[in-house]
């Protein structure tokens, strides 16, 4: 893959110690309806922070789609310093389903922008499942002429089409500032095209198909991963990156496989919820019980955005699933 000099020389400036090639969508937790718990969230970031570097605020995961401005900056003012602090670069979550909407909310985060931790937007397509590659395009290119730095976000599930190879590697070429693409889809089309897409860092966020197998250490397609389970699964996403730098290949897929068969356990239980989304679900109930260990279930249930709370039975079917798996922590990060 070519490099465009000038997103090379933007790259570098954003990411002076290089581009984090582990990415989490954080959770958030609340106190209350709508209502961030700032003293949760730090103790799950800090505990987040050995393993992971980069995070996105607010992902779908982090329940962004349902958030107002106002509630991103709110957020946002929570997450910053802390961020910093933890040396975690942070790319801000416009999850909006029109171009306008999403050109609104950037400009009123504007001035996160000038936070030294923050570098850049994340942004999907407008959403539609009649729309055009031309309309997609375009969409997407009004985002970028803002000149802010911006990743590109391939979440069907959500906007109901994708963008095509051809439309990534075009508008690559056409703007610097577009500095990274995250692939939720499961389908890969963009990555296993082998377009030239001039030095744009490819993230894969897929929980589908195992992990080992997609960085270019091994020949795959991927930079790095933007993962929901990142929240839970820090430790072993990173030390299955350090194996197959060092070749160790066998030993990473086999700690991929062990996570993979956990994340799929889980994802089935909170399968068909009427309430929030799979990923925050999903990685709410285990987070509870990465967080309380053994007394997960003598602790409420995770809160939702809206105020609902997961049911008890999904922390009792999760606890049991991480024990069927060994995964249950000797101590909790939230236990004294």
């Amino acid at each position: 893959m070519s490099s465009n000099p000038l997103r090379e020389a933007l790259q570098s400036r954003l990411f002076p110690g290089g581009i984090p090639r582990l990415w989490c969508p954080t959770l958030t937790h609340f106190s209350a309806a709508q209502q961030p718990d700032a003293a949760r969230i730090q103790a799950h970031l800090t505990s987040l922070s050995p393993h992971v570097k980069g995070i996105l605020v607010p992902g779908s995961t982090g329940e962004g789609w349902e958030m107002s401005d106002a509630d991103i900056r709110n957020l946002l003012i929570m997450v910053t310093d802390l961020a910093a602090s933890l040396e975690m670069k942070v790319l801000i979550g416009v999850l909006k389903t029109t171009t306008e909407e999403t050109i609104q909310c950037m400009q009123a985060l504007q001035s996160f922008l000038d936070h030294s931790t923050v570098v850049g937007f994340t942004v999907c397509p407008p959403k539609g499942c009649g729309l055009s590659q031309q309309a997609i395009h375009a969409g997407l290119a009004a985002v970028l002429e803002t000149e802010s730095p911006v990743a590109l976000y391939q979440l069907p599930q959500v906007t109901q089409n994708e963008m095509s190879p051809e439309t990534v590697a075009s508008l690559a070429s056409k703007f610097p500032n577009f500095i990274l693409f995250k692939d939720t889809s499961g389908e890969d089309r963009v990555a296993h095209s082998r377009l030239d897409f001039g030095g744009v860092f490819m993230v894969r966020g897929s929980e589908r198909s195992g992990y080992a197998q997609w960085l270019r250490s091994v020949a795959g397609p991927y930079d790095g991963f933007l993962l929901s389970t990142a929240n839970v699964f820090a430790d072993e996403y990173a030390r299955m990156i350090g194996l197959l730098d060092s070749g160790q290949v066998g030993e990473a897929q086999e700690l991929s496989s062990q996570v993979s068969a956990l994340v799929s356990e889980v994802f089935k239980i909170v399968e068909g919820f009427e309430v929030g989304n799979a990923f925050t679900n999903a990685n709410k109930a285990l987070d509870h019980c990465f967080a309380f260990g053994d007394t997960a279930m003598e602790v409420e249930p995770p809160l939702l955005y809206g105020g609902h709370r997961l049911p008890m039975e999904f922390v009792k079917q999760t606890m049991a699933a991480m024990r069927d798996h060994a995964a249950v922590p000797a101590k909790g990060y939230l236990t004294t």
